[in-house]
């Protein structure tokens, strides 16, 4: 057999045993049968280079570093879909829908699962995959094309004439997403919460080499174009053509049927390798979607039905006192390890004391947990019925367990806390904020670092970061010449971060990031600040839209503080931060006399957001209070925001909807 042909036999074996591993998960072979395929491909390829294409599977290990990510447009709008956690709110979605269509239509509905990943578009032109790119704002997202080129459930090439635009999930399976916590965890890095948080980090890695390594899958559940008059009939055709879904997708009529596919996916939960967090239904004529449509924000043919949290019982074998930036004791569960969310959990946030008392935890009880935010992992319940009686009761420690001080207690506050400014806990947890990336962003200055940095006496606080001597970090464990000068080098330029990336960095109570934005405007630089008397003080701060008298409190009460004034004068005489750039609210525009307060995950960075509705026209508030009018939620929002949206009359819109209001759609 001559060489061009072997590459045509091996390229078509390849592909066929990347999609029964891939996108069956059933592979035929074992991994070393198929690294001698590969291999045999790679040498072929090496000895005759015209026989390499684009589409070859030595291709996806990634190429070259990019240097950025560039937008683009997607080629009609990804969509939010609207949430319900309930039957009646099914019911009423199946109404809508109903007396949305012509009278005595009977819409037939498709169920599928809820994937929980990274959402994508992908392009497929006459056979061949053209790139793809990240959901975004819906109207336009990042170029990952190079990222997406190394997921192997993806083929390069289909056989099919003309566009195919398919809109899908990458995820990574928990048993993949397992062995790379184990990965990193041996490399002292930090875990990834969830799988989708390591699928949204990875599709955004810039070196496609590294993103190869992470075992990224796509399923694909939507295809723009019509493939058979309906929404199952274009997921069985990709099917067809070899292309990944989650081929759970089933086809019901009325809600009883509904209901019932939407409890089978349920039950199936724990049996995906993947992660789900609910299912979809959808309208599954398109020509019945077309007549439908949307509004500003939703289709008004799909719907996304939560599950409840996942819950898991375990024992609880102790109960261990974390001590945090601003003093606070945290009692934190010991548990034996157990499964949830797709994650294995050992430990979990008790709060404070009172929590502790009220759910009458003792050690070695067994213990419900669930993920708040399907993140951090939190004791919700105890399994009073399985005592045995050998478990005991705790009580919080009178002493903080890192630096022995005598434990203190806030007036009108449950919080227990340790006064002592230079206990090493406390000290280590300021700099950990101070170098985030919502603050002085110095990249590499992760907590192993920081506990090194802090135990070795190199640093006493955040301002002798900009006095550390690179060869004393080079010698410390797991860095080196090249890593410390890395450290130094992004140390240096945090230098030019603007003021208000400072106030937020050294953290002031009661004032987030938008308020220091604010007061660092007022003051303009750093000098001003420190500048101002006691009564200046108060008219300046006082003067601060959004400034209540607990936010005045506190800032004179930190300038007012010695400690605080040496350490801002020592940063001050290092060069770091001196001025402020003005974000002014643009005079006019389509949000005009509006206010907003942005919340959770966002397509891009939060003071991004901020700065594209000052050039609107709108004000930013740090809460939601008296006289906010939106409030932009995007994933993973917490109840404290949306309790105050309601208090205070807010109303909640999407990413999207705030998009479209900045292009003058309306909300």
């Amino acid at each position: 057999m001559n060489a061009r042909a072997r590459h045509a036999e091996l390229m078509r074996e390849i592909r066929a045993h990347d999609y029964r591993y891939y996108v069956l998960d059933d592979p035929l072979i074992g991994d070393r049968e198929y690294d001698a395929l590969y291999a045999e491909l790679a040498k072929l390829e090496a000895e005759h280079p015209e026989l390499a294409s684009a589409d070859s599977p030595t291709r996806r290990v990634g190429g070259a570093p990019r240097t950025d990510l560039k937008t683009v447009e997607h080629v009609v709008p990804m969509m939010s879909l609207d949430n319900t956690y309930d039957r009646k709110e099914l019911e009423d979605f199946v109404r809508r829908v109903h007396d949305g269509l012509p009278h005595g239509a009977t819409p037939a509905f498709c169920v599928e699962p809820k994937l929980d990943g990274a959402s994508v578009e992908l392009l497929y032109r006459d056979g061949r995959f053209v790139g793809g790119s990240t959901r975004g704002d819906g109207v336009a997202g990042e170029d990952i094309s190079e990222n997406l080129r190394t997921i192997r459930s993806l083929p390069m090439t289909i056989d099919h004439l003309g566009p195919l635009t398919l809109r899908g999930e990458v995820v990574i399976y928990r048993r993949d997403l397992e062995a790379i916590n184990q990965e990193r965890a041996a490399a002292g890095e930090p875990l990834f919460a969830n799988p989708r948080n390591a699928a949204a980090g990875s599709l955004r890695m810039i070196d496609p080499r590294a993103v190869a390594k992470r075992g990224l899958r796509a399923l694909i559940w939507q295809v723009v174009e019509d493939l058979g008059g309906s929404h199952s009939a274009g997921l069985d055709r990709l099917a067809e053509l070899g292309l990944p879904t989650h081929r759970q997708h089933r086809t019901c009529n009325g809600l009883d049927e509904l209901i019932a596919a939407i409890a089978a996916i349920e039950e199936k939960r724990k049996d995906f390798p993947y992660e789900i967090d609910g299912a979809v239904v959808k309208v599954d004529s398109l020509s019945e979607q077309s007549v439908l449509g949307a509004t500003a924000k939703f289709p008004r043919w799909a719907i996304a039905y939560k599950f409840s949290a996942e819950r898991a019982v375990t024992r609880l074998l102790d109960i261990i006192v974390q001590v945090g930036r601003t003093g606070a004791l945290t009692p934190v569960a010991v548990l034996e390890p157990v499964q949830l969310a797709g994650t294995v959990v050992s430990r979990a946030s008790l709060h404070n004391r009172e929590i502790v008392q009220s759910l009458g935890v003792r050690l070695g009880d067994r213990v419900s947990i669930e993920k708040a935010g399907e993140i951090i992992p939190q004791v919700v319940g105890v399994e009073t019925h399985a005592r045995s009686g050998d478990e005991q009761p705790w009580t919080m420690p009178e002493r903080c367990p890192v630096c022995s001080t005598p434990a203190a207690e806030s007036d009108g506050a449950v919080a227990v806390y340790c006064p002592n400014a230079h206990c090493p806990a406390i000290v280590k947890g300021k700099i950990i904020h101070f170098s985030r990336r919502y603050a002085m962003d110095i990249d590499g200055l992760g907590e192993s670092l920081v506990d090194q940095l802090v135990d070795g006496g190199l640093i006493r606080d955040v301002a002798d970061l900009y006095e550390l001597d690179r060869a004393r970090v080079a010698a410390l464990d797991r860095m080196g010449d090249k890593s410390a000068q890395n450290l130094i080098d992004a140390i240096v330029g945090s230098k030019e971060r603007p003021l208000e990336r400072l106030i937020t960095g050294v953290g002031i109570e009661h004032v987030g990031q938008v308020a220091a934005r604010q007061l660092a405007e007022a003051a303009g630089e750093l000098a001003t600040l420190l500048a101002w008397a006691p009564e200046e003080i108060e008219s300046h701060v006082g003067a601060i839209a959004g400034f209540g008298p607990k936010m005045v409190e506190s800032v004179k009460g930190f300038l007012a503080d010695p400690a605080s004034r040496e350490l801002l004068e020592k940063l001050l005489s290092r060069g770091v931060s001196r001025r402020q750039p003005v974000a002014v609210v643009a005079a006019g525009g389509p949000l005009a006399g509006m206010s907003f307060c942005v919340t959770g995950v966002l397509s891009k960075k939060r003071e991004d957001v901020h700065a594209d509705i000052r050039a609107g026209g709108g004000e930013v508030h740090d809460k939601v209070k008296k006289g906010t009018t939106y409030l932009v939620a995007g994933d993973k929002v917490g109840k404290s925001k949306l309790d105050g949206a309601k208090k205070f009359g807010a109303q909640v819109i999407d990413e999207q909807a705030l998009g479209a209001m900045l292009k003058g759609d309306g909300a």
